[in-house]
């Protein structure tokens, strides 16, 4: 086994066991009790470890990746940003149904702000700030894997990938749409799009036109730079 892989698994081990937010452990220990066969523990990130697109939503949904283990899986959020990844080449299928089913992303990968399930859909502020230390380690990975873009999805995981690169948030304000310039020396970008939730894109505050739009600037953008 090598050095970088025994680090990795040995990181996952750590999210795995978890317990720095009491309310979050707590939460998690009720669900599990009323579900017993749901994931209910942290929910590690999922796909290309290669990647030159980093994904990153708010938390694990309750029956969605809390339930399956695997980010924006089985739950309504992951209708439109599976579909949206297969269209522009991203996913091997058009759908996630669980973790053993056989999804590959391609040149892409998905975490979560909060690895955790939050009551009510909310993570506490501090909630964020504790759980910054695996995103901010999933970060580093990823940049020094060559990564070049990143998606926040909502302005929290914005405010998340913003705190996890220490930079300042307000010289990076988010909006649907916009892209910022990290200047990292690779060409990274953040990317900014609202939540594929099931309240935005039932209020059509996110349509599937507007995010595929994302994506076509961002997978234009990567296209542009590998020439």
């Amino acid at each position: 086994m090598t050095h970088d892989c025994s680090v990795k698994m040995n990181a996952l081990a750590d999210l795995h066991t978890c317990q720095q937010c009491p309310r979050l452990a707590s939460f998690l220990k009720t669900v599990k009790n009323r579900y017993s066969d749901y994931h209910a523990l942290p929910v590690a990130a999922f796909g290309d470890p290669s990647a030159k697109l980093l994904i990153v939503g708010l938390a694990p949904g309750m029956h969605g990746a809390n339930r399956t283990g695997r980010p924006f899986t089985g739950d309504h959020a992951g209708i439109l940003l599976y579909q949206t990844l297969h269209k522009f080449g991203l996913a091997s299928h058009s759908e996630s149904v669980s973790a053993q089913d056989d999804l590959q992303l391609i040149g892409c990968r998905i975490t979560n702000a909060v690895k955790c399930l939050p009551p009510d859909n909310k993570p506490a502020l501090q909630e964020i700030r504790q759980c910054n230390t695996y995103l901010m380690r999933e970060l580093n990975e990823f940049i020094q894997s060559e990564g070049v873009a990143i998606l926040a999805l909502g302005a929290v995981a914005h405010q998340a990938v913003l705190l996890g690169l220490q930079r300042k948030s307000s010289l990076y304000r988010f909006a649907h749409g916009a892209v910022h310039e990290l200047s990292e020396g690779n060409g990274l970008k953040l990317y900014d799009s609202y939540h594929c939730s099931r309240y935005n894109t039932q209020t059509k505050r996110l349509t599937t036109e507007m995010f595929e739009q994302v994506f076509a600037h961002i997978v234009a953008d990567m296209r542009n730079q590998s020439s």
